[in-house]
């Protein structure tokens, strides 16, 4: 009853003196003894003793945890600013002083913050990681490197930057790859296109994810599909490259063949597929399925077509050779012998020993040889034309020399008298125009070492013959009229006894025999025209003056020197057909 009311706190306050006057009053009610009061009151302090002593124990363990506390929140602080990278960090505080309890107050707000910066941090660095992560994978393959670890003891900004800047290279070079899978997947599409090939599975054999349904960001960038697809691109141009060559090939035997048997344009126009592409560039074929397959078959199969209808008309083929040779060669003036190589060309054909396209292949070989025979005598040929054109101008001059109404207005006499004026000017270079020729010629038969023939006739014999009959001529020009002169002169002395003169009314008698020889000597001859051809005849050189006359043309020249040529062995000459016997 006594202790109730001691801890009842409404009865007063309680204290150690009250408590002791309470048990003194207690033990002196009881009759406790001085010895077990005492004995009882050292228990008492003993007891006190070990409540203070463990709420001292409890208080330095909690000062000490405190301590701790501190101390780790202190090492955490560093530990952040240290990781992050930011140690002026503007909230961190710069007192060490106060209770333990002042200093971790003051440290949480800047701890916290310092968190959750790291934390935020950190999901930077994450993000920033796993794309880098992830184009990696994409650029090799897709092969993984597990999952990706945040290194938390340095989570500066210039680390951040640094991934930050790895990972704008990487974005780019994926772009650059991206737009190079695409370049590449373009091309493979225009050759597929070309060559006719299928490009969906050219394209996913390389990798599925190529297909067109995917996306473009859902396609492979990896070194092994860039790799790869240049592998197809450069396997598909050289495709595209021998295919061109082929159908190449095939258009210029298709043209050859089409030129030999003058295939109508409808049939060729059938082909114009094929043709179009003969001097074409690899650039420049962008048709679709302009070097497919069955294309290049279709070619193939009427070149053969062609070959078969050709072996048919191997003689007309031939034939057809031989008249564009013989062309060749009479334009260059050479003369051949057209029937003997004929009967040789059917020779051949018939016995079968000769292979038509050997033997077309050495015609084509003689046409080449007589193009550039006939291409090194064009300018020698050029100067005979002019020649004989100026020798015929010559002709005309003389017999419009001797034609006495020359002057007369009749009509065209103008036009007459200019042609006249030129041809004299022409004629006058003649001369020259032979010694040119002759010293050509001559230069051309050293280079060629071989005689220059015009139609069969060496033509510096005929340019020796021309010369030599011009030269007498002009000496018979000169004996006549000095010979006109001498039978003129008895006529004059007798005028001159009887004092007689001649009419001016009446022409000169002395054109008379000139206007005889350009007639043939026919008709209209007065008494004294027939003692000059007598003594022209008694001096022996009738047959003479004929050769002079026969000289109005160079044409007729030849003509006199394959007479004479006609007589002796004849010339040889290259043989246009190849020499295998049949």
């Amino acid at each position: 009853m006594a202790v109730t009311e001691a801890e009842n706190p409404l009865l007063g306050e309680i204290t150690c003196g009250t408590l002791l006057q309470k048990l003194q009053e207690i033990w002196d009610e009881v009759g406790e003894s001085d010895e077990e009061r005492d004995k009882l009151l050292l228990q008492i302090e003993e007891e006190c003793l070990n409540v203070y002593k463990h709420k001292v124990e409890l208080a330095a363990k909690s000062r000490a945890e405190l301590l701790q506390t501190l101390s780790d929140a202190n090492v955490e602080l560093s530990n952040l600013t240290t990781a992050l990278g930011d140690k002026s960090y503007i909230g961190i505080p710069d007192k060490t002083s106060g209770t333990i309890k002042e200093q971790l107050s003051a440290i949480a707000p800047a701890l916290e913050q310092l968190w959750q910066q790291k934390e935020e941090r950190v999901r930077e660095f994450s993000d920033v990681q796993s794309q880098i992560q992830k184009i990696c994978e994409e650029i090799a393959g897709g092969l993984s490197n597990g999952p990706h670890v945040v290194d938390e003891s340095d989570l500066s900004l210039k680390r951040l930057d640094d991934y930050k800047s790895k990972l704008q290279e990487l974005q780019k070079e994926k772009s650059d790859r991206l737009n190079k899978v695409l370049e590449f997947v373009s091309t493979v599409h225009d050759l597929c296109s070309v060559l006719g090939l299928d490009f969906l599975s050219t394209v996913t054999e390389v990798h599925p994810s190529l297909d067109e349904a995917n996306g473009v960001h859902a396609k492979s960038i990896s070194n092994e599909t860039l790799s790869r697809l240049a592998t197809t691109v450069l396997t598909l141009k050289e495709d595209k490259k021998q295919r061109l060559e082929k159908l190449q090939e095939l258009a210029i035997q298709l043209t050859e063949l089409w030129n030999l048997m003058d295939t109508p344009d409808e049939e060729r126009e059938l082909f114009n597929h094929v043709t179009c592409y003969i001097s074409a560039s690899v650039h420049e074929v962008t048709v679709a399925g302009a070097l497919a397959l069955d294309l290049i078959e279709q070619a193939e199969v009427e070149v053969d077509r062609l070959d078969k209808l050709k072996a048919s008309r191997m003689k007309e083929i031939a034939f057809k050779k031989q008249s564009e040779l013989e062309e060749i060669y009479a334009r260059a003036h050479i003369e051949i012998k057209p029937e003997v190589v004929r009967e040789r060309i059917m020779s051949l054909i018939d016995a079968g020993n000769t292979e038509p396209a050997e033997l077309l292949a050495e015609m084509d070989s003689q046409i080449a040889k007589a193009k550039e025979e006939a291409f090194s005598r064009k300018e020698i040929l050029d100067r005979v034309e002019k020649w004989m054109s100026a020798c015929e101008e010559e002709s005309w001059l003389e017999d419009y020399n001797r034609d006495q109404n020359r002057y007369s207005a009749s009509r065209g006499a103008h036009l007459n008298l200019k042609r006249a004026e030129k041809a004299r000017i022409l004629v006058s270079k003649i001369t020259a125009m032979v010694d040119t020729l002759v010293a050509k010629t001559r230069a051309w038969e050293e280079d060629n070492s071989m005689s220059f023939e015009y139609d069969g006739v060496p033509l510096l014999a005929m340019l020796d013959e021309y010369t030599m009959l011009r030269q007498e001529r002009e000496e018979e020009k000169r004996r006549l009229k000095e010979q006109k002169k001498q039978q003129e002169q008895p006529h004059t002395e007798q005028d001159s006894a009887f004092g007689s003169k001649p009419s001016p009314a009446r022409p000169v008698s002395a054109k008379k025999p000139v206007g005889t020889r350009a007639n043939g000597g026919g008709g209209g001859g007065g008494a004294n025209e027939t003692p000059r051809r007598l003594s022209m005849n008694s001096n022996g050189s009738k047959s003479k003056r004929d050769s002079l006359n026969k000289l109005t043309s160079p044409s007729k020249l030849v003509a006199i020197s394959k007479e004479e040529a006609a007589s002796s062995p004849p010339v040889s000459c290259p043989d246009p057909v190849p020499a295998s016997s049949p």
